[in-house]
């Protein structure tokens, strides 16, 4: 029997190890760090429960608990093969970019009552604006928003009819480490199991599609979305799309603000950096034009063809699960309790995180 730990950033909600036991079985067990972490891990296991009857895809479903010296519980799950995808070099037509929209369209189409039954959280579309209008106010208080960003953003926030949508079932947020890739049975790439459910809500769906929309070019972007609407049993609302890029941008507001809720000013700045950047980038000419006068600054629509993930390039480190650790844990396997017996996926190429993830370099798919 071994324990591996699994090393990782900080800032993490969880600590996690691999555990290979006597039959050469490997488990991933999850300890969170905090009573929050441990409520979502709660909550989440609730979900990916019913999820696995339900979706083709495989989700990690807890099999058993350990309970922890200090308090809580840590949950164990097998371990789960795939290799995490990198969105920005997804390209177009049939292939894992639309095997990707197909997945996340089978999540949308959830019935919502099963979230309901797991306990998670459900926003319509009026709380979820407003929410959201309350957090770009705060974060515009700290003066560390560009006044060109603000404007636009509050603008798309302030416009009622781009969020009239469905309350969608949700993972909450999806990023390329959170997606399981291998193989089929003719040797094509494709979506094999999604991780990362602890943020999983009934809320807008272009949540889960802000990484995709900010990452991938136009024409990968166009093959997913032409995937995901033929999928969908509910037609798309034609502002999908904004909504997501918003929130992709948006990312720098919230991760600043966490930053200053920690103290780390230092790392305030540079996600205040990143949006003067992200500013100048989707500025439209004319805005230039004023800045460069020395007019006030104000932000327009992204031009045709860019891509606000430029701006954002900064947070690749930040975008990674909150599933990785600092320090080894400790503990006994022993006293997991009912653990199932089902057997694993094959465990996937060495390099691979015990989450799904790939140790930087080390097997992620590139289209």
């Amino acid at each position: 029997m071994s324990v591996e730990p699994v090393a990782g950033g900080t800032g993490a909600r969880y600590d996690v190890a691999l555990v290979q036991d006597a039959e050469h079985r490997r488990w991933v067990i999850r300890c969170p760090r905090s009573a929050a972490a441990s409520a979502q891990l709660e909550q989440s296991s609730a979900l990916t429960a019913l999820l696995a009857r339900r979706l083709l895809l495989s989700v990690p479903v807890v099999k058993g608990w350990v309970a922890l010296p200090e308090g809580g519980r840590a949950a164990v799950h097998h371990y789960l093969a795939g290799r995490p995808v990198e969105l920005e070099l997804l390209g177009p037509g049939p292939g894992l970019t639309a095997s990707l929209g197909r997945a996340v369209a089978s999540v949308h189409n959830l019935d919502v009552a099963i979230y309901d039954e797991a306990g998670a959280a459900t926003y319509d579309a009026e709380a979820y604006r407003s929410r959201r209008l309350a957090d770009l106010d705060r974060a515009a208080a700290t003066g560390r928003v560009p006044t060109g960003l603000l404007a636009r953003w509050e603008s798309q926030l302030e416009d009622v009819g781009r969020w009239r949508y469905k309350p969608t079932a949700t993972i909450g947020r999806l990023t390329g480490e959170q997606v399981l890739v291998g193989e089929d049975e003719q040797g094509e790439l494709v979506v094999r199991g999604l991780l990362g459910w602890e943020d999983a809500r009934v809320a807008d769906p272009a949540d889960d599609l802000a990484e995709v929309v900010g990452r991938l070019d136009p024409d990968a972007l166009d093959t997913f979305m032409e995937a995901y609407a033929h999928t969908r049993v509910d037609r798309p609302d034609r502002h999908l799309v904004e909504r997501a890029r918003l929130s992709h941008e948006m990312t720098l507001v919230r991760q600043m603000m966490a930053a200053v809720a920690a103290g780390d000013l230092d790392r305030a700045e540079e996600h205040a950096a990143a949006m003067r950047r992200l500013e100048q980038q989707t500025a439209s000419p004319d805005d230039a034009d004023d800045t460069t006068a020395g007019g006030p600054a104000t932000s327009g629509a992204a031009p045709a063809g860019a891509s606000p993930a430029a701006g954002l390039a900064d947070l690749d480190d930040d975008q990674q699960l909150d599933d990785l650790v600092d320090e080894p844990v400790h503990l006994d396997v022993t006293d997991v309790d009912e653990i199932g017996q089902t057997q694993p996926m094959e465990a996937g190429p060495t390099g691979e995180q015990p989450d799904g993830s790939a140790e930087p370099g080390s097997g992620t798919v590139r289209g």
